[in-house]
């Protein structure tokens, strides 16, 4: 007997998605299976079995030009969501890695990228779950790429003590005091290494056109290695960034177990102190929710990082203040639209 069930659903995000459920007919010679099958009328390419968690994936086979293994490879708003790991030689760890890629990118019209870095605790997975970038960017033909927030596995005295120091929480540094210096280099992980590895792997990707983004701890990384970089960025954004780090709790714990206690080294990694230096347009988008406990706490400042803009004369910063918002991902991901759309204006998209 064969029954088919049609139920239409309206998803939170407005997607109208078709399921078909095929009930087998009993057979006592092998055994049956159900079947369910899934269209999306919104991303029609993406018809696919519905499961409830993606079915493990092979790693692709060992060569000496790979540099990743890829973990899970997931069917997602048309594109294509890759979760990886390769062994890294600035960390000295394994680090995992998430990259999607847009339908519409290939070897012969590779998609630009936006590099997201995420805040304290997270990793990869937190925006790539909760965030919903790939949404907007799938659109775009843009691609995402989310690195982890720290090296794991080093096993650092004190490295898993607090959760806004060591694991976790590398503030996208490297670290010039014992014993990080043995693997905490978020920053040269970040604006070489990593775009090294994913540029060489994966020719859909195109390396001229890269932007960069992130929340909390990874919006002060992502301010810091684009004023850091020039010319390697076209544009930054960030929710609720720690924008001033030497005049904050968290900063000051951070630059101290990281840097030591030179104050001018501090200001090397400092977004407000930085952009001073700034030459032409910032290209910047910042968001800030006034329900943000830790914008009222002091812990974000980004007050202070508009007053330096001001002062310098420079042009291009928009700083957005949202009532109620607080520091999570419904925040993250309610102007997430603006944030893809901010980077795709300067990728050429």
């Amino acid at each position: 007997m064969l029954e088919l069930y049609h139920q239409r659903i309206e998803h939170w995000t407005g997607l109208d998605n078709l399921y078909e459920v095929q009930l087998p007919t009993p057979s006592a010679s092998k055994p049956q299976s159900l079947t369910i099958s899934h269209r999306n009328n919104y991303y029609p390419s993406s018809s696919r079995q519905h499961h409830r968690q993606p079915e493990p994936t092979q790693p692709a086979p060992a060569s000496a030009t790979m540099a990743f293994e890829t973990k899970a490879t997931i069917t997602t708003f048309g594109g294509t969501l890759l979760k990886l790991s390769h062994n890294s030689s600035t960390t000295n760890t394994p680090m995992a890695v998430n990259l999607f890629i847009p339908p519409q990118a290939s070897a012969s019209s590779p998609a630009p990228v936006l590099i997201y870095l995420s805040g304290l605790t997270c990793s990869p997975d937190n925006c790539t779950e909760k965030g919903f970038l790939h949404a907007h960017a799938s659109k775009l033909g843009l691609a995402l790429l989310w690195p982890d927030t720290s090296p794991r596995g080093l096993d650092l005295p004190g490295e898993n003590d607090s959760w806004d120091f060591g694991s976790a929480a590398s503030f996208y540094i490297d670290a010039k005091r014992d014993p990080w210096t043995k693997g905490y280099n978020m920053e040269s992980y970040v604006v070489k290494e990593l775009q090294d590895l994913v540029f060489n792997e994966f020719k859909q990707l195109d390396r001229a056109r890269v932007s960069i983004s992130g929340h909390s701890m990874g919006g002060h990384g992502a301010l810091t290695l684009y004023l850091k970089n020039p010319g390697m960025f076209k544009s930054v954004s960030a929710w609720a960034p720690i924008s001033n780090p030497s005049q904050c709790p968290w900063g000051e714990k951070a630059f101290t177990g990281y840097l030591g206690e030179d104050r001018e080294e501090w200001k090397k990694h400092d977004a407000t102190e930085l952009v001073k230096g700034w030459k032409g347009p910032l290209n910047c988008l910042i968001d800030v929710g006034t329900g943000d406990n830790f914008y009222k706490q002091k812990q974000l400042l980004p007050e202070n990082f508009e007053k330096a803009v001001k002062d310098a004369g420079i042009e291009g910063l928009e700083t957005r203040y949202h009532d109620g918002y607080d520091h999570s991902y419904f925040f993250i991901s309610t102007f997430g639209e603006d944030h893809v759309k901010h980077a795709a204006k300067f990728l050429g998209l």
